[in-house]
């Protein structure tokens, strides 16, 4: 017992009462039958009621003389009740939970009783069976080998027909015993199972086939938004629509939202997609009257579980193992805060990797920076550094519509196209609330670069020193303009670059050393994002609206100076702009941290950083202007 002062049944008893259950509780094994029956004045029927928890546990981990003394030598008349039993008599009086008779019965009442629920509360012993060394004890999580003489008391215990001899022969790997394939006891069991509709779970190896979406589901993350200006959870959620509406795929899409569906736009699947509800919807809506009105059917598809978010990933990981456990694959889509995916329910996501499960993550309102004023519950800098402690998920920080088109795809066909090596795997997206106009998918786009962490996304034009801009996601663009002010106010010369995901990037270069560790002989492989920097000239300023030891996932495997603009520690702020000054990873903290590389470099006057600082009011968090102030999808 965690409290060995209270008395557990009870108290179970007590709360499921209260909540208008029925309570059936398997205390007693039926050797104390013939001792109750005895108990005309109800002394043994008061010190099983008085008896704690703890005392309990001790008795157990004791003997039957010691339990004679201190349990039924507390009156003349229990202690009267058991003379004529042996101390071995008494210790084989047992707990309910392990009287199999008594178990049976009460499950067989729980079914029958109608009206309630039912729980069956059973009073067991830590360690039973496995005799003295080994009942009751707290150090059994400890004690890992039983000792011979435990082994034989096991096999008493449980009628297993297993000899000394065979015990003796290696008391360190004991023989296993099946009674047959023909035997009444097995073949009980299967016949029961079968009537049941067979094993729950199984791992099916095989499943229904699936036809991957068309390409021209995807156009419309190729599109950009044209002159409207849309967050890239808005365009994450134009690609879901149509990837739904595919006619050969669509329905395979499990859109999971614990809350907020309006704050990312998904309120217009209420109409068509609808809300699963087993029994529909049996009242009426307050927002009848929208066009996106919330509608409930039995054949919805958008899973809707209110503010739950442990509820959430449990449906994310039932669809996404439905493909063995059904033989029928769904690809569920959690969308949430992404403060309260890998924070809020990091282990209910390792418990889905454990059982293989697939599907896309999606971190929305993503960034330390983007929800200022929500407090600070909302101000996600971290997820990908925790993301990237589960060793299935694969870990993404889009900037673009088309970005996020391309890795969906991919994961897709990781998950369920023809020839993929791995594919238990779940795809964390971090998509953002900051509006910006979405560009079209360039020409010649380094698609393989995307996919695997890194890409150029735009080469400076102008003539003068070099530097490399790498940022993710929100911070793309705060890249971009740092790029125009270098070049129009200093003559710097700076390439951009969408860092999709750090994590995967670290990953490669991880895998490529231990490579070179194993094969010392072998030319070692050089990781990707070197590849992909291999002649990029300059200083690197890595940037993210997370914290530094994001982008820092790399650092080693790139050969340049290395400078790192993060949102590390609290900070609070009224608007993004200046939250972003204050954690100094805005624009003109990039265009700052490059020149004073540069200048180390001797390419710009020693000058230049202090001036430039000054110019920029880089101390001021009043003086920042990176970002806008619109906070819809």
């Amino acid at each position: 017992p965690v409290r060995g002062n209270g008395k557990i049944m009870q108290e179970l008893e007590a709360f499921f009462r209260g909540a208008g259950w029925n309570v059936i509780k398997v205390v007693w094994g039926r050797e104390w039958d013939s001792l109750l029956e005895k108990d005309n004045d109800g002394a043994l029927v008061d010190i099983m009621n008085s008896t704690l928890d703890g005392d309990y546990q001790t008795y157990k981990a004791e003997s039957g003389g010691f339990v004679r003394e201190h349990f039924f030598g507390k009156t003349p008349q229990t202690k009267d009740m058991v003379a004529d039993l042996s101390d071995q008599d008494i210790w084989n009086l047992k707990r309910g939970g392990h009287d199999y008779r008594k178990v049976y019965a009460a499950y067989k009442a729980a079914t029958e009783f109608k009206g309630k629920p039912t729980v069956i509360l059973a009073h067991t012993v830590k360690g039973y069976g496995l005799g003295t060394h080994f009942e009751g004890r707290n150090a059994t999580h400890q004690m890992k080998k039983l000792t011979l003489a435990d082994l034989k008391a096991f096999r008493d215990h449980l009628r297993i027909p297993i000899t000394d001899e065979q015990l003796e022969a290696d008391p360190y790997a004991p023989p296993y015993f099946h009674p047959g394939a023909d035997s009444p006891e097995i073949k009980y069991l299967l016949e029961r199972r079968r009537e049941l509709g067979g094993n729950v779970p199984e791992r099916r190896e095989k499943h229904a086939p699936v036809k991957l979406p068309s390409a021209d589901s995807y156009a419309v993350a190729k599109k950009g938004s044209g002159k409207q200006m849309a967050a890239t959870t808005m365009a994450f959620v134009r690609l879901l629509k149509d990837l739904m509406r595919d006619k050969d795929f669509g329905d395979r899409l499990v859109p999971i939202v614990p809350d907020e569906s309006r704050t990312f736009g998904m309120d217009a699947f209420f109409p068509s997609a609808k809300i699963y509800n087993p029994d529909g919807q049996n009242y009426l809506s307050v927002d009848r009257d929208l066009m996106l009105a919330y509608k409930e059917s039995p054949a919805g598809k958008l899973i809707h579980p209110g503010i739950n978010e442990a509820g959430a990933v449990a449906a994310f990981t039932a669809a996404g193992t439905s493909y063995a456990t059904h033989g029928e694959p769904l690809v569920p889509v959690y969308v949430f805060y992404s403060m309260f995916g890998f924070q809020r329910t990091g282990d209910s996501f390792w418990a889905a990797a454990d059982q293989l499960t697939r599907g896309f993550v999606i971190g929305a309102t993503a960034g330390r920076t983007t929800l200022t004023g929500e407090g600070l519950q909302h101000a996600d800098g971290h997820s990908p550094i925790l993301a990237s402690t589960n060793p299935a998920v694969k870990t993404y920080d889009p900037a673009y519509g088309y970005e996020i088109g391309h890795i969906m795809r991919h994961g897709l066909e990781e998950m369920y196209g023809e020839g993929s090596a791995d594919r238990n795997l779940m795809y964390y997206l971090t998509v953002y609330n900051e509006p910006i106009i979405q560009p079209a998918e360039p020409e010649n786009l380094d698609v393989d670069g995307l996919l695997r962490g890194i890409y150029r996304v735009s080469e400076s034009p102008a003539e003068g020193p070099k530097c490399q801009l790498l940022a993710s996601g929100v911070s793309v663009p705060w890249a971009l303009e740092a790029q125009k002010l270098l070049a129009e106010d200093w003559g710097v010369s700076a390439d951009v670059w969408s860092v999709t995901s750090w994590t995967e990037l670290r990953r490669d270069g991880l895998a490529a050393e231990e490579e070179a560790f194993l094969n010392p002989d072998a030319q070692p492989r050089v990781p990707f994002v070197t590849q992909q920097l291999a002649g990029a000239e300059g200083p690197v300023i890595a940037v993210t609206d997370y914290m530094k030891a994001v982008p820092d996932q790399i650092r080693q495997f790139v050969p340049n100076e290395f400078a790192t603009l993060g949102a590390d520690g609290f900070g609070f702020s009224d608007t993004r702009a200046a939250a972003r000054r204050y954690f100094k990873n805005d624009t003109h903290s990039m265009v700052v941290r490059a020149l004073q590389l540069l200048a180390v470099r001797g390419s710009v006057g020693s000058d230049v950083p202090a001036y430039a600082m000054d110019r920029y009011k880089l101390l001021d968090v009043n003086a920042g202007t990176t970002g806008g102030a619109g906070g819809d999808a």
